[in-house]
């Protein structure tokens, strides 16, 4: 059966979690919230000390300070995501995570040896394989999956393996 093994970072992490937020349409929703309502109402409080007061400074202090909110505020949550995805782990989770994996093939099963051990996926519990760019995704969860940087694969055919866990799963999935 086909095997391959790679290396597993926290940059690979960070890039699958994006990933999923990305395409979360509820987290997209609160971000534009956030980039557009925000700096909206600073902008009418602007407009009040204008016509109210006429005090061109403060509306100008308060006008840059929501355009600054509004192109800084998607970094600023981004950030404060990050720090959200490794809060959620330990060190002991983190150690079993990154480093060499290897992946095998077998008529029953996904054989996976980490750094925190060996575990057996059966094929009835994978959902899908999602290529992309950089990376493959072997979905084990609807929020979960083995991921594989392309840039890391030691040795095996990263292609070839993918191709073949895809029609495994389709067979006994």
């Amino acid at each position: 059966m086909l095997e391959i093994e790679y290396e597993f970072r926290e940059k690979d992490l960070v890039h699958f979690n994006e990933l999923r937020l990305a395409n979360d349409p509820v987290m997209q929703k609160k971000i534009r919230q956030n980039r557009l309502l925000v700096p909206g109402v600073m902008l009418v409080f602007g407009l009040f000390y204008y016509v109210y007061y006429v005090d061109m400074m403060t509306t100008a202090y308060i006008t840059l300070l929501a355009v600054g909110w509004g192109i800084a505020s998607p970094f600023i949550m981004k950030i404060d995501l990050r720090r959200q995805f490794f809060d959620k782990y330990t060190e002991a989770e983190k150690k079993a995570m990154y480093g060499i994996h290897q992946l095998k093939i077998e008529p029953e099963h996904l054989l996976e040896k980490s750094p925190g051990g060996k575990h057996k996926t059966p094929w009835s519990d994978m959902l899908r394989v999602e290529r992309h760019k950089e990376y493959v995704y072997i979905y084990v969860d609807i929020d979960a999956a083995i991921v594989i940087p392309r840039e890391t694969v030691k040795s095996g055919d990263l292609k070839a393996f993918a191709k073949q866990v895809e029609s495994m799963i389709d067979r006994l999935g």
